[in-house]
């Protein structure tokens, strides 16, 4: 299945790269006895469902031209969330700049859930602007003290 995916993710990227979007996910799943090709796509700024569109339709023609699919299909294209984790190395790269909530595995300055922006990324580091008592300060947590990160909306 992984190389049917890899495949698949193939055919889709020169359609991403020539809109500016990225992949956040891409699965291929049997459910109540129907498949689905579900793409999860974003851009800088957010995603629209006329960027959904976009994909959809230039991804299904390709789809409909090469036929790399043996079984009947739904194609779903749809942004992956306002609020979505963020799990590996492309997806922090891809929101250095935004609003988001981290989770560390034991506390650091006395928290285990720190929000803010996050300013950098680096391979071992992130580094987040957060709000103490209306103040702003600048924080940099290891990565591997993360147990998880999201993007958050900021009130």
């Amino acid at each position: 299945m992984n190389t049917q995916i890899d495949e698949l993710k193939a055919i889709l990227q020169p359609i991403l790269d020539k809109h500016d979007f990225f992949l956040v996910n891409l699965e291929f799943v049997h459910e109540r006895g129907d498949w689905y090709l579900r793409v999860y796509a974003d851009k800088k700024g957010g995603i629209s469902i006329d960027d959904c569109a976009v994909i959809s339709e230039e991804y299904g023609e390709k789809l409909d031209e090469l036929d790399p699919i043996e079984p009947a299909y739904y194609l779903e294209v749809s942004s992956p969330g306002a609020e979505r984790p963020l799990e590996n190395d492309d997806s922090l790269s891809n929101y250095e700049g935004s609003y988001v909530n981290v989770s560390l595995y034991q506390k650091q300055d006395g928290d285990k859930i720190f929000e803010g922006t996050m300013t950098e990324v680096t391979d071992t580091q992130i580094t987040l602007i957060i709000k103490v008592k209306n103040l702003k300060k600048t924080i940099v947590i290891q990565r591997d003290k993360i147990a998880k990160i999201r993007l958050a909306i900021e009130f």
